[in-house]
């Protein structure tokens, strides 16, 4: 261990470094920090160098050795997961923030100084500051606009749960919060849905790209690594945080949106298609506890369609036709949008509508708006009771009867 030069003051921001086989990667980490606009005395580093033999430990020594910035470094044994550096990180921390930033990644170099300045103007307790990829994908939906206090039910920023936030330190130490260092994926999931739902609101920097987000050359990126069991522990451990903490109701379906669809979703994509029959049969087992404890009407009508036939399949264990509807997709065949109804509803036609022993028709009911074939497809202005007595009416008088598509009925006799 490399002792932090002493500083009697409080920095504004412990950054908090858990490195891992991280060169080169780490050399222009560590400069991002070192170019902060925020300066060197507002800052600390605590970097923890997780059982490197690259020369990662080396590294930040030297570094530590060389910058302007107090710096601590921990060397310690492999412990397996990002979650044991951070926390130990974290032990260590002084300031009034944290932040965790990754060992291939990067800041822009007004990053902290604006992301602190939001957090100290708004008394928020976590500030999310924009994050772009680099060689990768990064989820872009909550960076539309730079918000003081973001609503956390009715906002993206559920969407964005990586470690990479600046937290205030006094949320975490109040709480003893740390990471879950039984997960191996999905942990930084937990710990931050944690700090939005318990902590004094979240802010976003939105005009500003605060963080760069790099996809490995050589695919060690932990995010990529792990079996579809690790990926059941992450959304299981989610989704009992959320229904902990927020009571049943509309509040509580808009953030089962995120466990359901961006953890446990994925795990019934057209890959099923190609895995075994024992794989597919141990996914479903692993799903229908989480399905029976939190699915509810009010979270599947969030939804898109194909999202929800495919977690209707896995709620009644029908396997079969869950496999058809992959099928469809992995074709890039487009569904038919079909209205039907005194109510003029629209259905989006995949495979087994209409069919009695599928599911129901409202499965395939558009509830939020979708594109399909490159078209916006929204969903219908909600009829009054005082319309449809009307067109009812208007029906029985011009003798069109109220029997919809009853060609289709009399064939499935």
């Amino acid at each position: 261990m490399a002792d932090m030069p002493g500083k009697n003051h409080t920095p504004d921001v412990s950054v908090i470094i858990g490195a891992y086989e991280a060169m080169p990667y780490l050399v222009r980490c560590l400069e991002s920090v070192e170019a902060q606009t925020i300066g060197a005395e507002r800052l600390e580093i605590v970097a923890i160098d997780d059982g490197s033999t690259d020369g990662t430990g080396e590294y930040l020594e030297e570094f530590a050795a060389r910058t302007a910035i107090p710096m601590r470094v921990v060397r310690q044994a492999n412990s397996g997961g990002p979650s044991g550096p951070r926390n130990v990180g974290l032990g260590f921390a002084r300031g009034r923030y944290v932040f965790f930033l990754d060992a291939d990644d990067y800041f822009g170099e007004e990053a902290l100084e604006r992301m602190v300045a939001m957090g100290d103007r708004a008394g928020t307790d976590v500030v999310l500051g924009k994050i772009v990829g680099v060689n990768r994908g990064a989820a872009k939906s909550m960076w539309k606009e730079t918000v003081e206090r973001a609503d956390l039910y009715t906002s993206n920023i559920k969407f964005t749960l990586s470690a990479q936030k600046l937290f205030r330190r006094d949320l975490l130490v109040r709480l003893g919060m740390s990471f879950d260092e039984r997960l191996k994926t999905g942990e930084d999931a937990l710990f931050t849905m944690e700090a939005y739902l318990r902590g004094n609101g979240v802010s976003v920097v939105a005009d500003y790209t605060c963080y760069y987000l790099v996809g490995r050359d050589d695919g060690k990126h932990v995010t990529k690594s792990g079996t579809h069991v690790l990926r059941f522990d992450s959304a299981r451990a989610l989704m009992k945080l959320i229904a902990d903490l927020v009571p049943r109701g509309p509040r509580r379906d808009n953030l089962m949106v995120r466990p359901f669809v961006i953890t446990l979703l994925p795990q019934f994509g057209p890959s099923l298609l190609r895995q075994s029959e024992a794989v597919r049969r141990e996914k479903m087992e692993l799903a229908a506890p989480l399905m029976e404890a939190y699915w509810t009407p009010g979270l599947a009508r969030r939804l898109k369609v194909q999202e929800r036939l495919r977690l209707m399949c896995v709620a009644q264990g029908r396997l079969d036709l869950l496999l058809g509807i992959l099928q469809f997709v992995k074709d890039k065949k487009q569904p038919k949008v079909v209205r039907k109804g005194v109510l003029e509803r629209l259905y989006l036609a995949y495979p087994h509508f209409g069919e009695r022993k599928g599911l129901p028709d409202s499965a395939y009911e558009l509830t939020v708006a979708e594109r399909i074939g490159g078209r916006k497809i929204t969903v219908p202005e909600r009829r009054s009771a005082a319309f449809v007595v009307r067109r009812l009416a208007r029906k029985m008088r011009t003798g069109a009867g109220l029997v919809l598509h009853a060609p289709q009925r009399a064939h499935r006799r």
